[in-house]
């Protein structure tokens, strides 16, 4: 229960009265007399039950932005930095502007609305512990009496059932996904590469090269030959189709495709990006709207299924997180509302709330990990290191079985052609297969491990850069593109003819023909597998290969295979990979990654910092070669590879427990464990000296009121308590309302919870509403007649019971569209009708004294998931409402500004902010 829809879209300023109390811990009071309720804020009760108020009200207009007009304050109560904090959208009812998408700053509702499906919201973690629940609880019980199939169990196999499916769907999903890219990408290599034959040699050479197929991805790592099906020259079309020009055939390709991907996230601009900031604040307890909808889902595939294939540095493996996220929430909700068509059934209603919600998006992540990398336990160590704000012993199980499931299922995908044999070994590993090149003996030397860790350092610094070019680009972005979809699928087009034109010039600048490896009596068949996949770039094919395309003009999982696994011992002259082409590959390449990430197509960042960093790690290892004039001294180049790709990551990511497991399980050598410790550690020190990871990065630009794990810094260097930080700005109702005064207070603010006085003890908290149950209450006009209680302003009710009582499952059955205000047809002879809340209030609200820390405080907020707090003082009485947005550094500096330290200097208030 929210006491605003984020919990306060409607912000007030207090009275300076309210004002002088606060900046005494904010020992507001609720003042009470026989016949009124007033409160702090100068609002009471009048006799009629409405409530009415002196204070003054901003709102934001619809047509400001965040950041560029302030609210007008009177008084002198708030200064400009407390408005442009107060008024960013962290607490309140928020939605994104108008032609926008969710790379937008989230923007605040007007409080005359009511919350709609564009409103972010807090989940609501714990049941109304109301009477009308306790008798549903109690009908439960009742039924399960002497029998062994009881609901508890019933649900335990239903829960395990729809897990396993999370596991089956999304393994499918990623297998379909992964078989259409690659398709795609064979489409449009096969174009390029016959274009470019025909132009290297002679009408009889390209020919012959043509009927021989394309060496672009014959013996790639699934042993998959890619000639032209029909026999047909595809030289001979391509050459008619696009005048024969290679790169306009490249950059027809590559635009259509990054268009189509556009247009995806056109429709859906939630698909966009790379989908996991997006699922931490869900996790973390932030309903973020249609972020788990299946229009999101399908449009999410389908791009990023295009976008890989459009060459672009961009992955799979964040969208696949989100994937699962979506799969979990829809699977296991049993309904869903797609473009107008109803398709809810009530099989499994019991997992209709937002704990068990929630509990399945965490699994549908490590399954999305899993389906990925083929990673089953990274993927579990993801879910609860990097997305997950709420873990459990019994999650984990829940999480590590469906994990299981997505690698079962997708392992009987890729061995369905020797379902009863062994198993191809390259197909378990996303990295390929790793072996030790000297024996029983390592790969790398132990001192070797310093180099390892200076190595992530180096990575993490690469991150730092990276991350910081990535927010400044993303705040331009918003400001100047995000305002419009038009423009951004403008910029779709335009950054991938950029993309696209570096891409293929990059080997004609290297323009040097290498000879393929010859002497690979040793190879293995992996390893010879991916020389087939070199580019012959303007080159003779089968003899020499352009060493930078066959980094760029080829799928990226191929590229970082080949710069793993390609020997290179320093024991001889023998080098796939020179120095130069490693250094002309990573630095364009990194920086188009830095420009990419965030336009409007589905993407992720894992594969292009793996990449990347493979890139870097190589060219160390070479360099280091070079250095020892190849005496075999160092480990050979693909293990500095492989640091070098968990470094960048890592330093990009900041992940450092689940990065590592994922990583030894895409590769299946253990003796990699202690490196990756140590690098991934490094890069992550390394990286938090100059900014948080870009994920975190995101989500602060997009203004989410996201809770870290730890109390933030400023509460441990100052004294705070809960006095100081609530708001004072509440709307509180009686056990027994009129019908009118209830209508008029959801119309009049977009709050989402109410506390609820008790107006014959003093003012003492009785319990609290939600905002969903009064509306299903008005609109099932659930309330009695108007003279049933004449005289309840001047006696005390009793414990008679006066309108028609609604069953709980009733107003939980349609989770999560509860009806609105909007819903509500408020007859006038219904208006003096008088609504008993007794049954419906949760009696058993989460408190706290305002004399409490704001340590001890913001652990019981974020450790069980609130959606808002009460703050009472010793008398029960209500006193202030502490919500998510209240809990933010930012808000704390605040609220530490005005009200201890408000004497402080400007440079002293910089010194707290900082």
């Amino acid at each position: 229960m929210s006491v605003s829809s984020f919990d306060h879209a409607e912000r007030t300023t207090t009275s300076p009265q309210a004002s002088a109390s606060k900046s005494q811990y904010f020992s507001a009071k609720l003042s009470m007399s026989d016949d009124t309720l007033e409160t702090s804020t100068n609002g009471r009760y009048r006799d009629d039950g409405h409530m009415a108020t002196n204070t003054h009200e901003f709102r934001d207009n619809d047509a400001d932005e965040y950041g560029e007009h302030e609210p007008e304050m009177e008084g002198n109560e708030f200064d400009h930095n407390r408005a442009r904090i107060r008024g960013n959208g962290f607490g309140g009812g928020l939605r994104r502007r108008k032609g926008g998408d969710s790379q937008s700053v989230y923007r605040k509702v007007d409080s005359g609305g009511d919350p709609s499906d564009n409103m972010i919201q807090s989940h609501n973690y714990e049941p109304d512990e109301s009477e009308v629940w306790r008798a549903y609880v109690a009908q439960q019980h009742f039924r399960n009496r002497g029998q062994w199939w009881t609901t508890g169990k019933k649900k335990s196999f239903k829960r395990w059932l729809l897990t396993f499916l999370i596991g089956v769907i999304q393994a499918f999903i990623a297998f379909s996904c992964n078989i259409c890219t690659k398709n795609l990408s064979k489409l449009k290599f096969d174009t390029v590469y016959s274009l470019l034959q025909a132009s290297a040699h002679s009408s009889d050479e390209s020919s012959a090269a043509a009927t021989a197929g394309d060496d672009l991805f014959q013996g790639d790592s699934n042993g998959d030959q890619t000639g032209n099906a029909d026999g047909t020259d595809a030289g001979a079309t391509a050459s008619s189709s696009f005048g024969g020009s290679a790169f306009l055939a490249y950059i027809f390709y590559q635009t259509l495709f990054a268009a189509i991907a556009s247009l995806f996230v056109y429709l859906e601009p939630v698909s966009g990006g790379s989908g996991i900031p997006e699922i931490k604040c869900f996790l973390n307890g932030i309903d973020l709207p249609r972020v788990v909808r299946i229009k999101t889902l399908i449009c999410k595939v389908v791009g990023v299924t295009f976008s890989v294939a459009a060459g672009l540095p961009v992955g799979k493996e964040g969208p696949m997180v989100h994937s699962g996220a979506v799969v979990a929430a829809c699977i296991s909700q049993g309904r869903t509302k797609f473009w107008g068509v109803d398709t809810s059934f009530s099989k499994f209603s019991d997992f209709r709330n937002d704990r068990e919600k929630r509990d399945f998006v965490a699994c549908g992540a490590a399954a999305g990990v899993t389906s990925a990398f083929g990673a089953p336990i990274g993927g579990v160590l993801f879910s609860l290191e990097e997305g997950a704000s709420y873990w459990s012993t019994k999650l984990t199980w829940r999480a590590f079985f469906c994990s299981m499931i997505t690698l079962g299922t997708l392992f009987t995908f890729k061995n369905f052609d020797t379902f009863w044999g062994q198993a191809n070994i390259e197909k378990l590993f996303s990295f390929g297969e790793f072996n030790s090149l000297s024996g029983d003996a390592s790969n790398f030397s132990i001192w070797e491990l310093s180099l390892f860790i200076i190595i992530g350092c180096l990575g993490g610094l690469i991150g730092a850069v990276f991350n910081a070019a990535n927010e400044h680009l993303t705040i331009w972005r918003m400001k100047r593109v995000n305002i419009s979809k038009n423009r951004r699928f403008i910029e779709v087009i335009l950054v991938s003819i950029m993309v696209s034109t570096v891409s293929f010039l990059m080997p004609y600048i290297w323009n040097r023909c290498t000879e393929l490896p010859t002497d690979m009596q040793d190879w293995s068949n992996q390893e010879k597998n991916l020389v087939d996949a070199l580019v012959p770039f303007r080159c003779v094919a089968g003899k020499e290969y352009n060493e930078v395309a066959s980094l760029v003009l080829t799928d990226a999982d191929t590229a970082i295979k080949q710069l793993f696994h390609f020997r290179e011992n320093g024991q001889d002259d023998t080098s796939t990979f020179s120095s130069g082409a490693l250094f002309l590959f990573f630095v364009p390449y990194i920086t188009m990654a830095t420009i990419v990430y965030g336009i409007a197509v589905p993407s992720g960042l894992f594969v292009p910092s793996l990449l990347a960093g493979a890139a870097f790690g190589r060219l160390c290892g070479h360099l280091l070669h070079k250095l020892d004039h190849t005496n075999g001294t160092f480990a050979d180049s693909g293990t500095y590879a492989l640091m070098g790709a968990a470094a960048v990551l890592g330093g990009m990511a900041r992940m450092t427990i689940s990065l590592t497991v994922i990583l030894l399980e895409a590769t299946g050598d253990m003796q990699y464990v202690l490196p990756l410790m140590l690098t991934l550690m490094a890069a992550r020190f390394t990286g938090n000296v100059f900014n948080e990871g870009l994920y975190d990065i995101h989500i602060k630009l997009k203004n989410i009121p996201f809770l870290e794990p730890e109390v933030p810094t400023i509460a441990e260097k100052y004294e705070i308590v809960a006095g100081q930080v609530m708001s004072t700005e509440v709307k509180c109702l009686r056990p027994v309302e009129r019908a009118g005064v209830v209508y008029d207070l959801l119309r009049s603010c977009s709050h989402g919870s109410f506390p609820i006085v008790d107006t014959f003890s003093g003012g003492t908290l009785y319990g609290t509403a939600s905002r969903s149950m009064l509306c299903t209450l008005l609109q099932r006009r659930a309330f009695g007649e108007p003279d049933a209680l004449a005289d309840y302003d001047e006696h005390e009710l009793g414990p008679r019971r006066l309108s028609p009582l609604v069953q709980w499952d009733t107003i939980e059955r349609v989770y999560p569209k509860y009806p609105t205000i909007d819903d509500v047809n408020m007859r006038t002879g219904d208006r003096n009708s008088w609504l008993d809340l007794r049954p419906y209030a949760n009696t058993v609200p989460y408190t706290v004294n305002e004399t409490a820390s704001i340590q001890r405080t913001y652990r019981l907020f974020r450790t069980l998931g609130l959606r808002f707090l009460c703050v009472v003082n010793h008398n029960n009485q209500v006193v202030g409402i502490i919500t998510r947005k209240d809990l933010l550094p930012e808000s704390l500096s605040d609220s530490l500004m005005r009200g201890r330290n408000a004497h402080m200097t400007n440079n002293e208030h910089h010194n707290i902010m900082t």
